[in-house]
């Protein structure tokens, strides 16, 4: 069952998804929703934000190769979304706007695009050109037992780190963010160059 576990990438996995679903950084816009009287079930958001990355984990290599993509590629563009994510949460800065017509809470925006956006679908694709599957799972499971928990103890969380906490925390995992997409683009960039040689 657990043939191709590593310890190492599965950590490094966690922390990948940690940065980009960023639920500590969404806390401020969870308490805002409820403030409005919208309705945040923890379960239901966490459920199917976990269904959607799992779906698209399996299916969106499918969908690469209907559109002849190799995964390096893929690694590569993803690479840029981490940057630009990794941008918003350093310069404060709004680059992914939620423009869509759906208005029911635990829907839209908390399970897209806050938890299962643009940039964790690309991260979950790019991260499967370095890792092994079983460990990008398991990373992805235990980020969304921490996503249930943050939804359910969204008020005392805040109470706890403070506005000034969650900003530091923020700023920090944005800077991890930055470095791991610069590694990830290197990376992929160096291994497209030596197919491209070897054709």
């Amino acid at each position: 069952m657990f043939h191709g576990f590593d310890f190492q990438q599965m950590i490094s996995a966690f922390i990948v998804l940690f940065a980009v679903i960023d639920i500590i950084g969404s806390i401020p816009i969870i308490i805002n929703l409820k403030e409005k009287g919208k309705d945040v079930n923890a379960i239901k958001a966490t459920g199917i934000s976990f269904a959607l990355m799992v779906g698209f984990f399996y299916a969106g290599d499918m969908l690469l190769q209907l559109f002849h993509v190799d995964i390096e590629s893929f690694a590569v563009a993803g690479s840029l979304i981490i940057f630009l994510l990794a941008l918003e949460m350093i310069l404060d800065v709004e680059i992914f706007k939620n423009q869509g017509p759906i208005k029911e809470a635990t829907l839209v925006p908390l399970v897209f695009p806050l938890l299962a956006g643009a940039g964790s679908f690309t991260t979950l694709l790019s991260l499967r050109a370095e890792f092994a599957s079983m460990n990008i799972i398991i990373a992805l499971v235990l980020n969304m037992i921490w996503v249930y928990f943050v939804l359910r103890m969204t008020d005392r969380i805040e109470r706890f780190f403070g506005k000034g906490g969650i900003y530091i925390i923020r700023k920090f995992f944005g800077i991890i963010l930055l470095a791991i997409a610069v590694r990830l683009f290197s990376t992929n960039v160096n291994q497209l160059w030596e197919a491209l040689q070897n054709m």
